[in-house]
């Protein structure tokens, strides 16, 4: 599998993932041949490059809640960019903002299993939209597992989409560098605060919106500076989206670098305990598969396996079936207490490495495309009405 920037794209190119207009109508099946008319197609939709399938490469396999989850990232994107443009430029919030919230909270934050969370590829420009949907719908799966009220549910969702705002109004120069200086960094801090106001002017109605990012903000700039205060007080809410926040940054696909693995970045949570609350990395750990059978793994003495059984008590420490002699190793038993996972293999659009195929006839639940729409809710339009809910 290649990225192929939209400049460099060829006819008779395979496509790897599928893709959806802003309403979700699928325009190109995975597998299907570019022409001539779908490159021009393609470069009006302002796409940065697709994933094309090398001239003998099998299509990889995506089960169908994949292909649904990544569809509802495409449609919602289009109409979130839209409304946080509106707040920036018109200090008001549009129509369709608490559709996408209430959206979120139909699919995601009333669920009782596990997704496979997939990353999009980020460019600078679609950055701040396409990261703040997704730590949107980890908010509302880490919030369901939490029990929280809907109230406190919708303030966090609501914070998650909006939290990133300040950053659209960054002066270009700044905005298109990788790694800032200390000065810029400062300069960057000024306009997401600046965001914060915004915030709290334009949902005024809904106090405890701005009041999670600023929250989440001071945890995650003290702790930046080394200056974390043990005793102070962080409401959930903000222990939520900064849990969220973290992880999607850390996993997320961006042309400029490489994304950190599931693995490394849940590591890197449950190392820094008094930063990252437990149960709420706890939370993300039961919202998320990471682990989950049929997953391909590399061990620290470098030889690859494949996860036979996850491990509900100790997420990093399944069982295992090596490739080398084909035994199996159950990570959690002392015998096999020196052995940890080091990476995940995956596509090279980040995807896990998993045989669905293989996983139905071991007797494992892999849903149908009719199945995961039932159980996703997922064929309604991202603009469709539902019950209206207005947070604080």
């Amino acid at each position: 599998m290649l990225f192929v920037k939209t400049n460099k794209l060829k006819q008779g190119m395979r496509l790897a993932r599928p893709i959806y207009n802003k309403d979700g109508v699928l325009l190109y099946e995975r597998n299907s041949k570019l022409t001539a008319q779908g490159i021009q197609s393609i470069k009006a939709f302002n796409l940065i490059g697709l994933f094309i399938l090398e001239p003998a490469e099998p299509v990889p396999p995506m089960t169908q809640e994949d292909i649904l989850f990544e569809r509802f990232q495409t449609m919602t994107v289009f109409s979130l960019r839209e409304e946080l443009l509106k707040i920036k430029d018109d200090k008001k919030k549009g129509p369709k903002m608490q559709v996408i919230v209430n959206n979120i909270l139909r699919r995601y934050g009333q669920m009782d299993k596990k997704i496979n969370f997939i990353q999009n590829l980020r460019s600078k420009e679609d950055y701040v939209y396409k990261h703040a949907l997704n730590v949107g719908i980890l908010c509302a799966m880490m919030t369901h597992v939490l029990n929280m009220k809907l109230e406190d549910q919708m303030d966090v969702i609501f914070a998650a989409l909006l939290h990133d705002i300040g950053k659209l109004s960054l002066p270009k120069a700044i905005a298109d560098k990788d790694e800032p200086n200390e000065d810029e960094k400062q300069v960057i801090g000024t306009y997401v605060l600046a965001g914060y106001e915004l915030i709290g002017s334009v949902f005024s109605a809904a106090p405890g919106v701005k009041r999670v990012c600023m929250q989440m903000h001071r945890v995650w700039d003290s702790f930046q500076k080394g200056e974390l205060n043990a005793k102070l007080k962080v409401p959930m809410g903000a222990k939520v989206l900064l849990v969220a926040d973290t992880y999607d940054t850390m996993t997320a696909m961006r042309l400029d670098q490489s994304p950190e693995s599931e693995v490394t970045t849940i590591k890197y949570l449950l190392k820094h305990s008094d930063v990252f609350d437990p149960d709420v990395v706890d939370a993300l750990i039961q919202s998320i598969n990471i682990l989950a059978p049929g997953v391909s793994i590399e061990l620290n003495t470098g030889e690859k396996a494949i996860v036979i059984r996850n491990n509900e008590m100790d997420i990093l420490r399944p069982m295992v079936l090596g490739f080398k002699n084909n035994n199996i190793m159950d990570l959690a038993d002392k015998e096999y207490r020196n052995l940890e996972i080091t990476d995940i293999m995956k596509t090279m659009d980040n995807r896990h490495v998993m045989d669905t195929e293989l996983l139905r006839e071991n007797g494992f639940n892999v849903p149908t495309e009719e199945d995961a729409e039932l159980q996703t809710g997922i064929a309604q339009k991202p603009d469709e009405e539902v019950d209206e809910y207005v947070p604080g």
